[in-house]
């Protein structure tokens, strides 16, 4: 239960900051978007919900709990989105942001960068999003893992 209170608290203040700027949204290929993340690649997979969303045109933020072999993690994230000429509904996006992966009782902090594809279905209010993410553990020893992707299927408002 205090975990999901951290998640519920961190998804307030991360949706609360993005009520002044909601105004500059107009190239934003959608508001906020919510569905389901699925984190694989070496070691284990890992499951769960995601919010999406864009507080100006091109720059995003997202929130993450998922679930998988008896680790938890919560995660927040910034990215640079950018749609990609002539490709209508794709765009390419880089981002960086902080993971805390609960399991085993110990806490281990990691930094996720990110950089992927995502894909808005032109009329339509779905979303499919690629990334290839990195994680490096900064607590617990300093491990870096390359072999990370994140797959995001989305429902956009």
């Amino acid at each position: 239960m205090k975990r999901f209170s951290l998640f519920a608290a961190l998804m307030v203040c991360f949706m609360g900051m993005s009520l002044p700027k909601a105004a500059a949204q107009s190239s934003a290929p959608y508001h906020t978007a919510f569905g389901l993340f699925l984190d694989l690649g070496n070691g284990g997979t890992y499951v769960g919900p995601h919010v999406k969303h864009f507080f100006s045109g091109n720059d995003a933020g997202q929130a993450m709990v998922l679930f998988g072999n008896d680790i938890t993690i919560l995660g927040v994230e910034y990215s640079y989105n950018k749609e990609i000429p002539d490709a209508k509904g794709l765009m390419w996006n880089l981002g960086i942001g902080p993971q805390a992966f609960f399991g085993d009782g110990e806490t281990v902090f990691a930094i996720r960068p990110m950089a992927g594809l995502e894909f808005k279905v032109p009329q339509a209010p779905i979303a499919i999003g690629f990334d290839w993410r990195p994680a490096w553990a900064i607590s617990d020893g300093s491990e870096f893992e390359a072999g990370r992707f994140g797959l995001s299927f989305k429902y956009t408002l």
